[in-house]
C-alpha cells in the first residue's frame, strides 16, 4: 500500500474519531481542519495511485464530511439560481 493510501486511512480514522467526540460546536471546526487537510491528501492519493482511486478517496471523504458539502451546494444554488425579478 502506498504512503498516500496509508494517509488517506489515517485521515478516515481521525474523521471518524472526531465524529465520536462530543462537540457544542456540532463539529464544524474539526470539520474544516478536515477539510484543510484532506484535499492535499485527495490530490497526493491521484497523483500517485491514477485518478480512479482518486476518485474513490474523494467520494469517501464526501460520504464522511457530508453536511459540509450539503450545505456548500445549497449555498452555491442559492447564490447562482437567481429567481424572477419582483
Amino acid at each position: 500500500m502506498s504512503i498516500s493510501l496509508i494517509l488517506a486511512c489515517l485521515w478516515a480514522i481521525a474523521a471518524n474519531v472526531v465524529a465520536m467526540v462530543p462537540s457544542k460546536s456540532n463539529h464544524w471546526r474539526q470539520a474544516y481542519v478536515l477539510i484543510a487537510a484532506g484535499v492535499p491528501i485527495v490530490g497526493y492519493v491521484t497523483y500517485e495511485n491514477g485518478p480512479w482511486v482518486g476518485l474513490i478517496v474523494l467520494a469517501a471523504g464526501v460520504s464522511i464530511l457530508r453536511w459540509p458539502v450539503i450545505y456548500f451546494g445549497r449555498w452555491l444554488k442559492r447564490t447562482t439560481i437567481k429567481g424572477p425579478a419582483e
